[in-house]
């Protein structure tokens, strides 16, 4: 069984993109009726079954930044609802033990990228239903920015920030995100992204890696995708969040539903500060947090910025039982 250090501070995060593998989910969709029925509205949301996609692949396809946003969130959120179920509200239970609802009040919540919008619909200031198809959009307005003004990302590990922001201002690409000390992604033309990689080289990167991604996410040629997103977003109601929610674009909580909308907009085409984000979480005494959806990406990310910090992943059944 794992257990977490400290019960009455606990911060709540949630996976981004690349982090997707084929399978994710489906033995949530199989122990949990909650989960179940995530699944279930994504499919009649989407109009077709992301469902499938998350669980059959083909791989391929479930990369492409349209599909792999909406089955992201769908399986963070799956993995949130199963976990709520049996930690949050034992409605089973007669008399509830005292630990029952430890979780039930985290301290703040927090998403890579695309898992603010996750963050967004744990913290009730986003339906699910919206959420979903919310990010379906966004990845088709980036994947069109893309097709429109192609580029790349580079990860960039082993140089401080001031060396890439650098190496950004001679080869004209720009910090996309600041992930933990010593990693750095960057976006920007696919010239001046390979100009980028063989200039951090030569600065002495450990590594400098291309990522597999279909354009310049976090820069400003996807300006193209945040004005359409922002079309899409004056469709949508949302609320006051009901625990505090970290904004990528800030490395702050949001406040109101129009700052919400305003970041959301941002982002897409803006850097995502997640060690910022991190560390206004941790200096306001959360040490011990709960990743949700695939992957272990936010673990070793806070490994570099606090080893001090526990970290425990929701993503399959037995994760929720272990707990």
């Amino acid at each position: 069984m794992v257990s977490l250090s400290n019960h009455r501070m606990v911060g709540y995060l949630f996976a981004g993109q690349g982090s997707q593998y084929v399978g994710m989910g489906k033995d949530l969709y199989d122990s949990f009726e909650q989960a179940k029925t995530i699944f279930e509205q994504a499919d009649k949301v989407l109009g077709f079954s992301i469902s499938e996609l998350c669980f059959n692949g083909p791989p391929e396809e479930l990369t492409k930044t349209g599909n792999c946003q909406p089955a992201i969130l769908t399986v963070s959120i799956a993995a949130y609802e199963a976990f709520k179920a049996m930690h949050v509200i034992p409605k089973a239970m007669h008399v509830i033990p005292a630990k029952a609802g430890i979780y039930a009040s985290p301290s703040f919540m927090a998403g890579l990228s695309l898992g603010e919008y996750s963050a967004l619909v744990a913290a009730g200031a986003l339906n699910f239903q919206d959420a979903v198809y919310l990010v379906w959009r966004r990845g088709q307005f980036m994947e069109e920015a893309a097709a429109r003004y192609p580029g790349k990302m580079l990860s960039v590990i082993g140089l401080d920030l001031a060396k890439v922001k650098e190496i950004c201002a001679e080869v004209k690409a720009e910090v996309a995100n600041i992930n933990c000390p010593g990693q750095v992604v960057i976006s920007g033309s696919v010239e001046s992204i390979s100009r980028a990689r063989a200039l951090a080289k030569e600065k002495g990167a450990k590594l400098a890696v291309e990522l597999e991604v279909s354009g310049a996410f976090h820069s400003s040629l996807m300006q193209g995708a945040s004005l359409k997103l922002a079309q899409e977003l004056e469709k949508i109601n949302i609320s006051f969040p009901k625990f505090p929610v970290i904004c990528n674009v800030t490395g702050k909580p949001v406040l109101t539903a129009q700052e919400i909308k305003q970041n959301l907009i941002q982002q897409v085409s803006t850097s995502v500060l997640w060690e910022d984000s991190m560390k206004f979480i941790l200096s306001n005494g959360v040490n011990s947090f709960i990743e949700f959806g695939p992957g272990k990406v936010l673990k070793g990310l806070m490994r570099r910025i606090d080893s001090s910090a526990q970290v425990v992943n929701i993503e399959k059944k037995e994760d929720v039982f272990k707990l």
